[in-house]
């Protein structure tokens, strides 16, 4: 039966603005939760959009039951990441205290589905929204910005547009990854990266780039890209020792390279295989002794956090952009000369 003839029409939130007797301006942002609302103002939108039965998404019920709780949306690029879950964890430690509320999604490095997230997350009343961005350039969230939703940008820098950010200095990690090889006696390196548009990735590759381009060196030849889970690794790992002159070193972009990687060299014996250095410090790097260029993610978590706390409580700030060391952890895995 096609019941829509008969469906009493939502309310607007015009209508809640007129029964409240304040702008629509005001009433959205009473509904936001936004704290520079006067509370009495913000107990008359509420008490009008309950009796009205305004639905503003998942709202409605919130404000009926008064259980509108303080949330902050984290919107990460790949669930599969040991990375993203570990930034999440620190976030979430960080603002517990605060009582506010951690929503996570994944964007599956999709830039419509990120923006559908964020729009999402913002009108089931997040407070703010921290994002590891797919886009390339990120202007779009200014409206958001507009409307009193902070918006942090972690692990990939904002373009196009004045927000908190906290990430790696990715070049230096580069650097340190490419003299350790070199001073370890090795010429053919091999780079197994992530998607080329990765800010993450071109930061990793021009560092590796400030040492070995000085250099004779034919390492770009052996630059593989768009390894983004562990079987395209793989792949790429095969190519590479399937040369004629096949890398005396592997540097893996990631920890999901990194898996794929190891997995093509487990049948090769030890003595044969090319020296690893990878991104990312996982648990079971350390137990295979693979030399790392790392940062403190939980340190990456908690500062989004603290940007984003910080934000709400002075939203006249300057725009904080924050950039965290990384740091070369040495093991046997890199600790061989050429063969």
């Amino acid at each position: 039966m096609d019941t829509s003839a008969t469906a009493p029409a939502r309310a607007t939130l015009a209508q809640v603005a007129e029964r409240a007797g304040v702008s629509l301006k005001t009433a959205s942002r009473a509904l936001s939760g936004e704290t520079y609302v006067a509370e009495t103002t913000r107990e008359r939108v509420v008490s009008a959009a309950v009796e009205l039965g305004y639905q503003r998404n998942s709202a409605a019920s919130l404000l009926a039951s008064g259980r509108l709780a303080d949330s902050i949306g984290l919107v990460t690029g790949d669930f599969t990441n040991p990375f993203y879950s570990a930034i999440a964890q620190a976030f979430e430690d960080e603002i517990r205290p605060h009582g506010i509320h951690l929503s996570v999604a994944n964007s599956g490095e999709s830039v419509e589905r990120e923006r559908l997230l964020a729009a999402d997350l913002a009108d089931r009343q997040s407070k703010a929204l921290v994002l590891v961005s797919a886009m390339p350039e990120h202007s779009g969230y200014a409206p958001l910005m507009g409307r009193g939703i902070p918006v942090v940008f972690v692990d990939r820098p904002p373009v196009g547009i004045e927000a908190d950010s906290v990430i790696f200095d990715n070049r230096t990690g580069g650097r340190l990854a490419a003299e350790h090889l070199r001073e370890q006696g090795h010429t053919r390196i091999a780079f197994i990266g992530d998607y080329s548009w990765l800010p993450t990735f071109r930061g990793r590759l021009d560092g590796m780039g400030d040492v070995l381009d000085s250099e004779a060196s034919t390492w770009r030849g052996l630059l593989r890209t768009d390894a983004h889970d562990v079987d395209s690794a793989r792949a790429r790992t095969a190519e590479l020792l399937a040369l004629d002159e096949p890398p005396t070193a592997l540097v893996a972009g990631n920890n999901r390279i990194l898996l794929g990687m190891t997995e093509q060299l487990a049948p090769i014996e030890h003595g044969s295989r090319p020296a690893i250095v990878a991104f990312d410090d996982v648990e079971w790097a350390r137990v295979l002794g693979i030399t790392v260029v790392t940062g403190d993610v939980e340190e990456l978590g908690r500062r989004a956090a603290r940007l984003a706390t910080g934000r709400l409580a002075d939203r006249a700030h300057p725009a904080e952009n924050v950039e965290l060391p990384m740091r070369l952890v040495a093991r046997a895995s890199s600790n061989r000369g050429p063969r």
